[in-house]
């Protein structure tokens, strides 16, 4: 007998089913929402194309296919990516609406590994790290040698970070007509240093000679002249320019870090003004390393040496380095910031 049938008979009151009489058409089963097979087989994505990330803001990234500035989009971050930092300067790969319009939304589905990487904490006991660039070749240190004073503790700071992340330190100072920049410059003469001279009346054409073709990051306090600088490096950048107060602070005058083609070739990257530069992420042998004439002696420091000398590490192998004396001098300068982060 059909389901039908014996669902009539039921009915009709000819008798009542038997357990035997029953058959999967008469079991009425509603799918939960787990009974659909999951799989952990992700997308290739093998049509996606390959794009760099010049500007974050609230879960959207600005991204310019191959590089090139005109051909900018938007996108979000794939679901698969979970929490996967992405900051200016990562290559990415995209998929979905690569048009640009407004209104579209492509979707970033892989990060490339980073070359290099400008890290920073809060301050020197946050165990958190913040990936603030990647992938920049540079990092261009806005300094004024007046309004504000400069410090000496900032610029080593930052070179540290620039050494441990693999990017080159560039020195660049403004505001030298208010003040004489020898003494300042003078604490870097051992450290092969590049410095230049960025002030509003200073030409750009040796400036734009280090930064054509690269991926360079500028890094400064507020008021320093870092957004003038890129203004005029970048006509068209819009960037807001802060006014320094009564007291010597500098506004905030950007919030986000945000990636700017240069005319000639090559990109800088605006990052906001900074008031402390933390770097409980970095050891003494990651500064070390990044000094090659230096960097195999430290294999026969005793273990947890600091590298900083007597009387803290007596039996410091840099002290064995004839001839090397004023290099090591500097460099243990640079250590020495990584013990005081003096908020400005």
């Amino acid at each position: 007998m059909g389901a039908d049938a014996r669902s009539h008979a039921h009915r009709s009151g000819s008798g009542p089913l038997r357990r035997r009489d029953y058959d999967e058409s008469d079991v009425r089963v509603r799918p939960g929402k787990s009974s659909r097979p999951r799989t952990k087989t992700r997308p290739r994505h093998n049509d996606a194309e390959s794009a760099m990330v010049v500007s974050v803001d609230r879960g959207r990234w600005g991204c310019v296919l191959g590089g090139d500035p005109d051909k900018l989009i938007v996108a979000m971050r794939a679901r698969e990516l979970g929490r996967t930092p992405i900051v200016v300067g990562d290559q990415v790969d995209v998929v979905g609406d690569l048009s640009g319009k407004p209104d579209t939304l492509a979707r970033i589905v892989r990060v490339g590994e980073r070359r290099t990487v400008l890290r920073r904490t809060a301050d020197d006991t946050d165990p958190f790290e913040r990936i603030v660039v990647g992938n920049a070749e540079q990092l261009f240190i806005v300094v004024a040698l007046a309004d504000p004073p400069p410090r000496t503790g900032f610029v080593e700071r930052a070179m540290v970070a620039a050494f441990a992340g693999g990017l080159q330190p560039i020195l660049c100072l403004t505001k030298h007509d208010l003040a004489a920049e020898s003494e300042f410059a003078a604490a870097f003469d051992d450290l092969d240093l590049t410095i230049i001279y960025g002030g509003i009346d200073d030409p750009l054409e040796p400036v734009l000679d280090l930064l054509t073709d690269r991926l360079t990051a500028f890094i400064g306090h507020s008021g320093v002249g870092k957004s003038t600088l890129v203004n005029r490096l970048v006509p068209d950048a819009d960037r807001a320019v802060g006014e320094v107060s009564g007291v010597g602070k500098g506004k905030h005058t950007s919030t986000q870090s945000v990636a700017l083609p240069l005319p000639r070739g090559g990109w800088v990257i605006d990052t906001p003004g900074v008031r402390s530069f933390g770097l409980a992420h970095i050891t003494p042998d990651d500064v070390i390393a990044a000094f090659t004439d230096l960097a195999a002696a430290i294999e026969d420091c005793p273990r947890g040496c600091t590298h900083l000398g007597p009387p803290a590490d007596p039996e410091c192998a840099l002290d064995t380095l004839l001839g090397k004396e004023r290099r090591v001098a500097a460099i243990r300068l640079l250590l020495g910031a990584l013990n005081s982060n003096d908020p400005w």
